[in-house]
């Protein structure tokens, strides 16, 4: 009698701690189904319908399943009838293949089209659902750099780069330019966008637009070693004055400008590193950092690749002139 008693207070206290989860989990802000920009909304409203077209197969499923077990269990009062030789049922077979086709034409419909439309590489063409992107809007481009363990962000509009923060205006279009430093990386900022990879000599590119003013958690979505979990930044998303404000004050740091000595200096490994300002930035240090020839003496990957399809060409030229020779 004291086991079952036990028992049963067990079941309860597993019961009231599911409960209490439940509870506090439902004040969750999930920001990738509730984001601030045109482009995330976009891919919640593919996750929300995805889920729902599969629900569709997943919800009968389970019904049917407590359902048979009702009806067929050996205490029913209303004896089912009972066929052992029953095999085929044309309608039934109808709705089993019938219902799935349909749900995955749907899905590959809406996938086909969201790829296309969503393409990272493409500029946008709305700030929002209802309005196109103005004929003057000018883009602006960010450059990221994926470094152990943190983030480097240049604007080359600005001539200033920061370390572990950015800011952008609100309902003007951003291009991110994202390379990496170091191992493979993935840049995210769920309120803006999904993520995209980061890799060394490599570049992708993530066009995006935030709607609504705050400050968003941006972060390291791949794993790439002991520091990841601090690999963290802040996102602003302020009107324009807001923004020229920020500017001015990244101008106004007191850091030396970032030039290849100040670089190969912040690519070195550190956890937990402080937001820094640059005021000024070597030119073209992103395309040296792109092409790894920040260190001195060092070719750059892109006049390397020119120098070796220059002798190419050339080789396949002479081959053929001692072939007609």
């Amino acid at each position: 009698m004291e086991i079952n008693r036990l028992s049963a207070r067990s079941r309860l206290n597993k019961l009231s701690l599911i409960l209490t989860s439940t509870l506090l989990l439902s004040g969750c802000d999930w920001v990738v189904m509730n984001p601030s920009g045109y482009i995330a909304k976009q891919e919640a409203f593919l996750i929300n319908a995805s889920t729902l077209l599969m629900l569709l197969v997943v919800v009968p499923v389970l019904f049917l399943t407590v359902w048979f077990a009702w009806k067929y269990r050996a205490s029913n009062p209303n004896k089912v009838k009972y066929e052992p030789d029953w095999h085929h049922s044309a309608t039934l077979e109808t709705i089993i293949w019938t219902a799935p086709l349909i749900i995955i034409l749907a899905l590959s419909g809406l996938t086909f089209v969201a790829t296309h439309r969503l393409d990272p590489y493409l500029p946008i063409s709305k700030i929002n659902a209802d309005t196109p992107v103005p004929e003057d809007a000018k883009t602006l481009v960010i450059e990221v750099v994926a470094l152990d363990w943190k983030w480097l962000f240049l604007y080359p509009e600005y001539g200033i780069a920061t370390v572990n923060e950015i800011a952008a205006p609100i309902d003007r279009p951003i291009q991110f330019k994202i390379t990496s430093g170091t191992v493979m990386n993935s840049f995210y900022i769920p309120a803006l966008a999904g993520q995209i990879y980061a890799m060394s000599g490599m570049e992708t590119q993530l066009h995006a637009v935030i709607n609504e003013a705050g400050v968003f958690d941006g972060f390291s979505a791949n794993y790439s070693g002991h520091g990841f979990s601090q690999m963290r930044f802040k996102f602003h998303g302020v009107d324009n004055q807001g923004f020229d404000d920020w500017v001015k004050k990244v101008h106004a740091a007191e850091n030396k400008p970032l030039d290849s000595e100040t670089y190969l200096e912040l690519e070195k490994k550190t956890t937990g590193h402080r937001v820094t300002y640059y005021g000024g930035v070597e030119e073209n240090l992103y395309h040296d950092i792109l092409n790894r020839c920040v260190a001195p003496e060092t070719i750059c990957m892109d006049k390397l690749m020119h120098q070796d399809s220059h002798r190419a060409k050339h080789a396949v030229k002479q081959e053929v002139n001692n072939e007609h020779g």
